[in-house]
C-alpha cells in the first residue's frame, strides 16, 4: 500500500520529505533523498519547520542569498568579523536546512524513519493534514501515522 501511494504520488510530481535524524539513519536518509530527488531532514528537526512555514521559507531565502554571496565572492570583501559571522550563519543554515534548500512549499507526503524519535515532525504533519508514512518499531503507535511499515528502525540494514 505504501509503495503504491509513493509510486502514484511520484508519477504525479508530488513533493516528498524524508525525515530521519538518528545517527544510524542520517547518512542513509541523505543518500536516499538525493537518489530519489526529494527533500530530507537528517540533522535536527527544528520545531515549527512545517507549521510555521513562512518563517522557514524566509530562512531558506536567507540561506540561498548567503550561498549566492559566497559564490560571487562578496563575503570575502567584508571585514574579518562580519566574514566570520556570515560563514557561521551559512554553516548553521547548511546543517539544518541543507536538505530542504530547494523546497518551495509544504511537502505532499512525509516519510518518517523513526516515529518515536521524530514525534515533533509527526505532530506537525498531523496538524497540517499531510499524509505520513512511518517506519515503526515496537515502541511506536501505528495509529498516529497514515501508513505504517513495521521495521526495526534501529538497524541500518533494516532501514
Amino acid at each position: 500500500e505504501a509503495c503504491n501511494l509513493v509510486f502514484y504520488a511520484a508519477s504525479r510530481g508530488k513533493q516528498f520529505l524524508i525525515v530521519g535524524t538518528k545517527k544510524q539513519a542520517a547518512d542513509l536518509v541523505a543518500r536516499a533523498a538525493i537518489k530519489a530527488r526529494c527533500h530530507c531532514v537528517n540533522k535536527k528537526w527544528l520545531g515549527g519547520m512545517l507549521t510555521n512555514w513562512s518563517t522557514t521559507e524566509s530562512r531558506l531565502h536567507k540561506f540561498r542569498d548567503l550561498r549566492m554571496e559566497q559564490k560571487m565572492g562578496r563575503l570575502k570583501r567584508l571585514p574579518k568579523r562580519d566574514l566570520a559571522i556570515g560563514k557561521r550563519k551559512l554553516s548553521r543554515l547548511q546543517t539544518y536546512l541543507g536538505g530542504i534548500k530547494y523546497m518551495t512549499g509544504l511537502p505532499d507526503i512525509v516519510i518518517i524513519v523513526d516515529q518515536h524519535e521524530e514525534y515533533m515532525a509527526l505532530r506537525e504533519c498531523i496538524t497540517l493534514g499531510i499524509p505520513t508514512i512511518c517506519l515503526i518499531d515496537t515502541n511506536c503507535d501505528p495509529d498516529l501515522a497514515d501508513l505504517s511499515i513495521p521495521a526495526n528502525d534501529d538497524s541500518i540494514s533494516s532501514i
